[in-house]
């Protein structure tokens, strides 16, 4: 026992006239379980990207009746009867559910990081109502072009934002108090906005109450030119982010003593989940429970510890390409729209998400 006892305290001592070095035993069995992290992370990302791919297509393929994969090849190429229907009817639509499934899905994903909740979702918190309320405004009161729409929602969900995060300031950003208060400003909001479209003129009303549905339907190059350069201006953005927003992830004082400097970094970051929501709401309405959804299904399938951004953009654009796929499909040749769809299949998630965090 003693030589044992001896050979431990040889073994931690360094030798005479060496520096004295600290031993990171966790770092070396983390590090390989982190580039397993990682590997799958980029695995999971490959395979989401090629799903999203592949439901482009199927989606460019399907119409008033379905084309063959070779008429819609061709059809891309400039050739065939069916291409201006492909190329000026459907491509937007697909396009348009790629990149408002992606920026859903990111900014699920910022505001879950920065709240360390899966339920700190922006259309359960109140944000989603937010833009819509701005989009409103802009639509009664100003002429509703695509800037005064695309301004208002963006003014709407950052002072929704406000609202929320001065009412929870006794708990900070996390815990359970912020959603409670995020989905009583929600129910506020909702009631507002029934307020406004009560007292708008009828068409802007019966416009409005068609378009808070959340639609993919009608949607063309005209609608998408301003919505993408923002977009990607917040893509960009985003991943200039995305390594603190890990570290906040982790704990504020962890990302401190890493170098993050936590007043600049949120309202970046919460600027940016408030962009991506605004901008998605102020075209197609306000589609509910991808921002939800998308972020918890991808930090599963890669993974990680915390939300990664990527794979919760891919699961985002994955979730409502299917959605809009099963409103075209559902009711064929009438169209639904894909928030009736995402509203089916995210309530229930919702219910299973609040009963798991009440156990918690």
């Amino acid at each position: 026992m003693k030589v044992e006892e001896k050979r431990a305290r040889e073994d931690r001592a360094p030798e005479m006239g060496s520096p004295v070095v600290a031993r990171p035993p966790l770092a070396v069995r983390i590090g390989p379980f982190s580039a397993a992290v990682e590997r799958r992370g980029a695995v999971a990302a490959v395979v989401l990207a090629a799903v999203a791919a592949v439901l482009a297509f199927v989606g460019l393929c399907r119409g008033d009746a379905w084309d063959a994969p070779g008429e819609v090849f061709a059809a891309l190429a400039g050739h065939g009867d069916a291409a201006f229907v492909v190329q000026e009817w459907r491509l937007p639509r697909v396009t348009a559910a790629l990149a408002f499934g992606a920026a859903l899905g990111a900014a699920g994903a910022v505001f879950q990081n920065l709240t360390r909740n899966p339920l700190g979702s922006p259309d359960v918190i109140g944000l989603d109502a937010g833009a819509y309320t701005g989009a409103l405004v802009a639509l009664t009161v100003l002429s509703g072009t695509s800037v005064q729409l695309a301004a208002g929602s963006v003014a709407g969900g950052l002072a929704a934002a406000v609202v929320v995060y001065l009412l929870s300031l006794g708990s900070g950003l996390g815990g359970l108090r912020l959603v409670v208060i995020g989905i009583a400003v929600n129910a506020m909001l909702t009631a507002l906005n029934s307020w406004i479209v009560l007292r708008a003129e009828l068409e802007v009303a019966m416009a409005a109450v068609g378009w808070s549905a959340g639609s993919l339907n009608g949607i063309g190059w005209e609608d998408l030119r301003l919505p993408l350069v923002i977009l990607a201006a917040l893509a960009v953005l985003l991943a200039a982010l995305a390594r603190p927003m890990h570290q906040v992830a982790v704990g504020d004082d962890l990302a401190v003593t890493s170098g993050v400097r936590l007043s600049g970094y949120r309202p970046l970051v919460v600027l940016a989940g408030v962009g991506c929501t605004a901008t998605v709401t102020a075209v197609a309405g306000p589609v509910v429970f991808i921002a939800l959804a998308a972020p918890q299904i991808g930090r599963r399938l890669a993974g990680a510890a915390g939300v990664p951004l990527l794979p919760a953009a891919l699961t985002g654009a994955v979730l409502l390409l299917v959605a809009d796929l099963t409103a075209q499909t559902v009711l064929a040749p009438v169209a639904l729209p894909v928030g009736a769809v995402t509203t089916v299949v995210g309530g229930g998630y919702l219910l299973w998400l609040l009963v798991r965090e009440v156990r918690r």
